[in-house]
């Protein structure tokens, strides 16, 4: 948990944002931004649960489920008066919606003729959602305020960055995990199992937390879909795969993706990994704060364009504290038109993925912008590795 006055300072920003944008109240749903802004972090975001910021109070109020309460009361700051819970008859119900019981509450407290701001852009807040607040607060005034908090995470605390930093050496551990599980005869789902321990595990020091994406583990030609997961097929000499995974560390997670082979990998894999790796030591040269996220961009496409290539999709994007299913913080993103400018302490994961119709290769990396520059918060090789074939599958492997 991070001092009290931090959590005051981020509750205070919020404010000032809402400000800006003209809103009295602010209805948080993504529980990344709850996390962030009182520390609670329950799995229960599978049922509706509500976080309400107002102009004139010291403390967010929480509304959820009536089992999660006492949650909120052992592992945030709020106070007992700032934690109200709905019974369980309210939990998919096709009578009664969580959101008509907080619809009561803000009727309750005064703040249903109010503009009230909700993350409408967001995995948990649903359709079904939006029409129970219309009919129950009819007099409100609605707007969409999806990035209010997540625009105040863009600037990491220096607490912040030691937990990304220990997410980064936690995904040391579970790359090299993959590396060394990947053999003739292993199964897809074996390397992911042992990805995810060492995921959990961490370190001797520290470790880890669940991530919020799991392994991604396209083979071969599969490697032009890169969110493919894994199956319980086993590996063949000549296989080449990519691994996106990451680490995490009381939620915060560092990102990391690499690309391998089971013995020689294909020409043209090899050849894509070179173009891609020195497309990531051009863009890292130029990275600063003062540019704009679209020269990262840029510089990436002008590098690789060199030798024929392409990548249309974004080359990278804030990263920071997340929750399932994503460990982006849907801010800024490297690609032509976001003219943000970067600022220390911006962490982002730099994606320079390329993707053709029969193979795909990805190399990337967490970075942190400095007062000067940049710095990667791995430390693995970034070159393709052509694993040498065991003529026998390791004895765990068997049985």
């Amino acid at each position: 948990m991070f001092a009290l006055q931090e959590y005051k300072q981020r509750l205070e920003e919020t404010k000032k944002r809402m400000v800006d944008v003209g809103v009295d109240v602010l209805l948080i749903s993504n529980p990344s931004n709850m996390y962030y802004l009182t520390n609670y972090s329950a799995w229960s975001f599978y049922v509706h649960q509500m976080m309400v910021v107002t102009l004139d109070d010291d403390q967010p109020l929480w509304i959820g489920r009536q089992m999660d309460a006492s949650g909120v009361a052992k592992t945030t700051w709020l106070d007992e008066h700032h934690i109200i819970a709905y019974p369980d008859y309210f939990v998919q119900s096709t009578e009664r919606h969580p959101i008509d019981f907080v619809a009561n509450i803000l009727s309750e407290i005064g703040q249903s003729k109010r503009v009230i701001g909700i993350e409408m852009d967001v995995h948990y807040f649903t359709g079904l959602c939006y029409e129970r607040l219309k009919h129950g607060l009819p007099d409100a005034r609605f707007k969409d305020t999806s990035s209010i908090v997540n625009g105040v995470r863009l600037i990491k605390s220096d607490q912040e960055i030691e937990y990304m930093k220990k997410a980064a050496k936690i995904v040391e551990r579970a790359m090299k995990a993959a590396y060394d599980r990947v053999h003739i005869g292993v199964r897809e789902c074996d390397v992911a199992a042992a990805i995810a321990h060492a995921q959990i595990q961490g370190t001797p020091d520290f470790g880890g937390d669940y991530t919020s994406i799991v392994p991604m583990l396209p083979t071969n030609e599969n490697t032009s879909s890169p969110h493919l997961t894994w199956t319980d097929r086993q590996y063949c000499e000549g296989d080449f795969l990519t691994i996106e995974i990451a680490g995490a560390y009381k939620r915060y997670h560092a990102p990391m993706a690499r690309t391998m082979s089971v013995g020689h990998a294909p020409h043209e894999v090899k050849e894509l990994s070179k173009v891609v790796q020195e497309g990531i030591e051009a863009t890292l040269e130029i990275i600063a704060p003062g540019i704009m996220a679209e020269e990262v961009e840029r510089k990436w496409n002008q590098t690789i364009g060199r030798y024929g290539h392409h990548k249309s999709s974004r080359l990278g994007y804030s990263v920071g504290l997340s929750f399932p299913p994503d460990w982006g913080e849907h801010t800024v993103s490297f690609r032509p038109g976001d003219k943000t400018i970067l600022k220390p302490n911006m962490t982002f994961h730099l994606m320079p993925g390329i993707w053709y119709q029969d193979y795909g290769v990805e190399i990337t990396e967490t970075i942190r912008l400095t007062d000067t520059g940049v710095e990667t918060l791995t430390n693995f090789p970034r070159e393709l590795y052509e694993k040498p074939m065991l003529s026998i599958i390791p004895e765990e492997y068997t049985s």
